[in-house]
């Protein structure tokens, strides 16, 4: 079975990484540019993960984490959101986790770490070559 990852950044060579990862395995990458768009996505489409940017053009990553968790549709409510972010100083992790993310990973992205986050929702399966 297909599952469906939203990936909500306005980087292009971040979504382009995350797309060639994510061609590994039986995964469909739904792509949005900003904080807007992603949660118009993550409501209007089957959405199985989210990966998150914190750093959006137009509200940051935590604000869309907190609409999504804040939203009355029970399934947003209890999504799966990873956030990927350059943000990694001391107390980032607490100010992410708090705003509803499940997990977070820095960036640079790393294949392996990205992919074992999916994993854990997804029962996918993929052997990547290092």
């Amino acid at each position: 079975m297909i599952s469906n990852i939203l990936y909500i950044e306005d980087h292009p060579d971040n979504m382009t990484l995350v797309r060639r990862i994510l061609s590994a395995g039986s995964y469909n990458l739904i792509e949005a540019y900003t904080g807007f768009q992603g949660i118009q996505i993550a409501e209007t489409q089957d959405v199985d993960v989210i990966l998150l940017d914190i750093n959006l053009p137009d509200i940051d990553g935590y604000e869309v984490a907190q609409r999504l968790r804040n939203s009355e549709k029970p399934k947003l409510a209890s999504m799966p959101i990873i956030a990927v972010t350059a943000n990694a100083m001391r107390g980032d992790a607490i100010k992410i986790l708090g705003a509803g993310c499940d997990h977070y990973i820095s960036k640079p992205i790393n294949t392996q770490e990205l992919m074992e986050k999916i994993e854990m929702y997804t029962n996918n399966k993929v052997n990547l070559r290092n």
